[in-house]
C-alpha cells in the first residue's frame, strides 16, 4: 500500500511491523531448536541460531530505515513528489483497523490466560517443585501477553498517526510534508525497539551474565549452604534468551568431603529452582589449607 500510494509513512510503519514479524519468526524458531538435540559437533544444541537469525533480521531493518530516511530527506528538501492519498488513507485505515483487531484478542487472550490452568503441572524438567514452576511458567506467560498487549497498543498509536498524515494528505496536498514528518519520527521508533534487541544478542555473543541474575547474590546464597568453605570459581553465561548456564567450583569446609552429594543437591537446586537456571555443573572438592612460602630473598632479608 505504501508504495503504490508512493507514501514513505506507510512504508516505515509496515517496517516497524516488521520488526514485529521477525520477533515471532525468532520465537517460533527459539521454541524449534529447544526441541532439537545436541550433537557430538554442537554439545550445546543450536541455541544461538537465534542470536545470528536475530542480529541478520536487524541489520535488515536497518538498511531498509536508511533507505526509507535517505528518501524522507530529498523529499524534504526537494518537494518533488506527489502521494495518492486516497490509497494511503484507505491502506492506514486498514492498519488501525487490524491493530484494533490485535489488541482485542491478546486483552482477551491474557483475561482468559489468567483465570485458567488451575491444576499444578511442571513444564521444566530440571525442577523440583512442580507448583513453584507451574506458577513460574504461567507467570511468565501472563506477563509476555501482557506485554505483547501494551506493545500492540504502541503500534495502535503508530497507525493512528499514519491515519491521521493520510487524512491530512488527502485533504490537504499541500501539506505532504507531513509524510516524510512521519518517517522520521516512525524510524526513532524503530530504532528503540531494535536496540534492546542488540544489547540481549550482544551480552550473549560475549557470554555475559544476563541483566535479571546478580552474581554477588548467588555467591551470597551458595556461602549459605551448610558445609561449603569457599567458592573457587562461578561463571554464568546465556545460551540463548532465557537460557542461562552456570558453572560453579566450590570447596568444602575440612572433614565434610563425605557430604559432597548432599551439598551438590543443595547447590543444583539453589541455581535451577531459585535463579531459573536452564543448565548448571557443580564441582567440588575438599578443604585445601594453602600454606605460604615464603622466598629466599625474604628469608635473607629477615635474617
Amino acid at each position: 500500500g505504501g508504495y503504490v500510494a508512493n507514501s514513505l509513512a506507510i512504508m516505515t510503519d509496515a517496517l516497524h511491523m516488521l520488526t514485529d514479524l521477525s520477533g515471532i519468526i525468532l520465537t517460533l524458531l527459539a521454541l524449534w531448536l529447544s526441541a532439537k538435540s545436541p550433537t557430538k559437533k554442537f554439545t550445546f544444541g543450536f541455541h544461538r541460531l537465534e542470536v545470528l537469525s536475530a542480529i541478520i533480521s536487524v541489520l535488515l531493518v536497518y538498511i531498509l530505515m536508511a533507505f526509507l530516511l535517505y528518501e524522507a530527506v530529498q523529499r524534504t528538501i526537494h518537494m518533488d513528489y506527489e502521494i495518492n492519498g486516497d490509497i494511503m488513507l484507505i491502506t492506514a485505515a486498514v492498519g488501525v483497523a487490524v491493530n484494533l483487531i490485535m489488541g482485542f484478542l491478546l486483552n482477551q487472550s491474557g483475561h482468559l490466560h489468567s483465570h485458567s490452568h488451575s491444576h499444578p503441572h511442571s513444564h521444566v524438567p530440571q525442577s523440583n517443585s512442580p507448583n513453584t514452576a507451574h506458577s513460574s511458567s504461567h507467570g511468565h506467560s501472563s506477563l509476555a501477553v501482557r506485554a505483547a498487549f501494551v506493545h500492540a497498543l504502541g503500534d495502535l498509536v503508530q497507525s493512528i498517526g499514519v491515519l491521521v498524515a493520510a487524512y491530512i494528505i488527502r485533504f490537504k496536498p499541500e501539506y505532504k510534508i507531513a509524510d516524510p514528518i512521519c518517517t522520521y519520527v516512525f524510524s526513532v521508533l524503530v530504532v528503540l525497539t531494535t536496540v534492546r534487541i542488540l544489547c540481549d544478542t550482544g551480552v550473549i555473543i560475549l557470554e555475559g551474565v544476563p541483566r535479571h541474575l546478580n552474581v554477588d547474590r548467588i555467591k551470597e546464597d551458595l556461602m549459605k549452604i551448610e558445609d561449603v568453605y569457599s567458592i573457587e570459581d562461578l561463571n554464568i553465561w546465556s545460551l540463548t534468551a532465557g537460557k542461562t548456564t552456570a558453572i560453579v567450583h566450590l570447596q568444602l569446609v575440612p572433614g565434610s568431603s563425605s557430604k559432597w552429594e548432599e551439598v551438590q543437591s543443595k547447590a543444583r537446586q539453589l541455581l535451577l529452582n531459585t535463579f531459573g537456571m536452564y543448565k548448571c555443573s557443580v564441582q567440588l572438592q575438599s578443604y585445601k589449607q594453602e600454606m605460604s612460602k615464603t622466598c629466599a630473598s625474604c628469608q635473607s632479608s629477615s635474617a
